[in-house]
């Protein structure tokens, strides 16, 4: 047997007439660049997660950034955040001037520890900026009361997180700024790179409006030093295309990840979410000790498998100039030698489970 690992191939074929005819609309109207299917799903993803604003733009990465940059966020500042994510995260951080701060994270959910943010609070500290990893929201409560008596932002990095719940609010609505993306392999994703902001915040969300077309407020017209970062009209129209479908492609993976989870646990260390909250299955993820090994007896059983993450940030090269090093965050270093993803996705059927969670059990 031979499995998909995220099948957006499949996915395609099911969507097709509409995702086509999405397209070829755009086509027709040969409106490429801020074409009307922006506004519609910026309305649209407002309404999903209830904020008053959504921004769109050009990838998840660019999300953050702009999220940054409409803080005023740069050289001197420090904004607090995980060690075990994708470098974006850290390096927009990094990019706009600031300093990275790492937090360790906790070892059930792989999320930031929000007992520990309080005691990397500086007085240069301008931000947190917690990641809802595989499709968790992190514990967001207690960060925004720690930043709320500390005069902090919170910008929640929901890249992997889009449509799940956190005491009954929606990630991208559970901070002051939340940031997605739509990178194709995320629960849902265009067919390139997108991204969103979403804010109830009037006044930051005209900001982050200007920021995306270059600083402009009108045309030829600049406000503020901005980017390029706007979403092209044919991955709106997609994403619209798709949206109607999500919310059942999200009780699908929730349904893959409990039969995952009911055919693994207790022999592997399986993901475990918190009763307050839902995820979306970014990602399903095990933890093994032997991993390299138990990933190429996968792979020569026609089942792939992913390493989401296998360096901790505050280990990568680029950051070295923080001064950090092995021992300083060692519950995300030991996550990071023992993680290991199997194949997730909406369509897996229950022979394609039962023939992974076997597979996996012999190793």
């Amino acid at each position: 047997m031979k499995v998909d690992f995220a099948n957006l191939n499949l996915q395609y074929k099911l969507y097709k007439d509409e995702i086509d005819t999405a397209i070829h609309r755009v086509l027709d109207e040969s409106r490429y660049i801020m074409g009307p299917q922006i506004q519609e799903l910026e309305k649209e993803l407002a309404a999903f997660t209830g904020t008053s604003h959504c921004i769109v733009c050009s990838s998840g990465t660019d999300a953050l950034q702009l999220t940054l940059m409409a803080l005023d966020i740069g050289p001197g500042d420090e904004v607090i955040t995980t060690p075990f994510t994708f470098i974006a995260t850290a390096e927009m951080i990094a990019h706009v001037g600031a300093k990275p701060v790492f937090v360790d994270i906790d070892e059930k959910t792989y999320n930031i520890n929000p007992g520990l943010i309080e005691q990397a609070v500086t007085d240069r500290t301008r931000a947190v900026m917690p990641v809802s990893l595989y499709g968790q929201p992190a514990d967001m409560d207690e960060i925004n009361a720690l930043a709320s008596r500390r005069g902090l932002a919170v910008i929640e990095d929901a890249a992997q997180s889009f449509g799940a719940e956190y005491k009954d609010r929606k990630s991208c609505n559970l901070s002051e700024f939340g940031c997605t993306s739509f990178f194709p392999a995320k629960p849902l994703g265009c067919y390139g790179d997108g991204g969103a902001v979403f804010t109830s915040d009037d006044q930051a969300a005209a900001k982050i409006r200007s920021l995306r077309v270059h600083g402009q407020n009108q045309r030829y017209r600049h406000k503020y030093i901005g980017i390029g970062a706007r979403m092209d009209t044919i991955q709106a129209a997609i994403l619209l295309a798709k949206l109607k479908h999500y919310p059942e492609e999200i009780k699908k993976r929730r349904d893959v990840a409990e039969t995952y989870t009911r055919l693994l646990e207790g022999n592997v260390v399986t993901p475990v979410v918190g009763e307050d909250r839902t995820s979306v299955w970014a990602q399903y993820s095990i933890r093994v000790k032997n991993r390299d090994q138990v990933q190429e007896a996968l792979k020569l059983a026609g089942i792939p498998t992913a390493v989401h993450y296998p360096m901790p940030l505050h280990l990568q090269e680029c950051f070295k100039y923080l001064g950090l090093g092995p021992g300083d965050f060692p519950v995300a270093e030991k996550v990071s030698d023992e993680i290991m993803s199997l194949p997730m996705n909406p369509f897996l059927t229950l022979d394609e489970q039962e023939y992974v969670a076997a597979k996996v059990l012999k190793l």
